[in-house]
């Protein structure tokens, strides 16, 4: 296994690529102490495995408060791989999956799986909030964060300097003012308060795994995710579907996910050199 950083994509982007299985655990579930940070506000730290059941071990081993990283809460976690999916309320995210052209028919066997397994599927929709801003918070605090490195003019031995590179938004984010940080974070604050009423409805949801906003937006939230293979495109690479779940109830979203990929044989699937 491995231990990923997840700001916006580090634990589901790779798990994705390599056709694995990840746990982005809820925001305050894992120590983030040894670790490099980018957004403080953002980072989680989770495992990144061959399966759910894997994932759900090592969590274990990690999860809790060590006294080092003070966002960390002490949580159970208790966790039953036999779970009655029928008596589960789970939301999918219609519209996104409507746009998710390039990956519907992935999409679509996804449905029918989970159907046949006895999952009842309930339409919901994400707040209805822009989101175009609240990058700033991710590129305010990771200026903080390597302040040091920038000031220092050590940001210069950084191989990748285009624009784009993260040495020049340390720089440029110097710039972003105050107000726009906190507006950010106000608005931050209102996508938790819709997500909350939107989590009294269902038990967990599935979404497309990089279509829409739902990538940053529970990102911002701290909820939970798991992603995990779900076939492989014409070139043969490995795509893959997200599993949200409540905040601190990893529980409920592993035993879920284990039972989807236990319905199914994409994890059990490996390239050639490596059977």
């Amino acid at each position: 296994f491995a231990i990923g950083s997840e700001t916006w994509g580090s634990i589901v982007s790779p798990s994705t690529r390599c056709g694995a299985t990840g746990l982005r655990p809820t925001f305050g579930r894992v120590s983030r102490a040894g670790a490099m940070a980018l957004s403080w506000s953002m980072d989680k730290l989770g495992p990144i495995c061959r399966t759910v059941e894997d994932c759900a071990i090592v969590f274990e081993a990690i999860r809790g408060a060590d006294g080092l990283d003070p966002t960390v809460i002490e949580a159970s976690f208790n966790y039953t791989p036999g779970i009655d999916l029928s008596a589960l309320r789970v939301g999918y995210l219609k519209q996104d999956f409507e746009n998710d052209t390039t990956f519907g028919a992935f999409n679509q066997a996804a449905f029918d799986k989970l159907r046949e397994m006895g999952v009842n599927l309930i339409e919901i929709s994400l707040p209805d909030i822009s989101m175009d801003g609240l990058p700033v918070i991710l590129s305010a605090e990771a200026a903080a964060a390597f302040d040091e490195l920038t000031r220092s003019n050590r940001d210069d031995l950084l191989v990748r300097q285009v624009k784009n590179a993260w040495p020049n938004t340390f720089r440029s984010s110097r710039f972003i003012p105050a107000v726009e940080y906190i507006q950010a974070n106000r608005i931050r604050t209102m996508l938790i308060e819709h997500m909350a009423d939107i989590m009294k409805e269902v038990d967990l949801y599935v979404s497309p795994t990089f279509e829409g906003n739902n990538l940053l937006l529970t990102n911002l939230t701290g909820h939970p995710c798991v992603v995990l293979p779900n076939g492989f495109n014409d070139e043969g690479s490995p795509v893959s579907i997200t599993f949200i779940g409540q905040l601190f109830d990893e529980a409920t979203l592993l035993a879920f996910s284990r039972a989807y990929q236990e319905a199914t044989d994409f994890h059990r699937q490996h390239p050639p050199l490596f059977e």
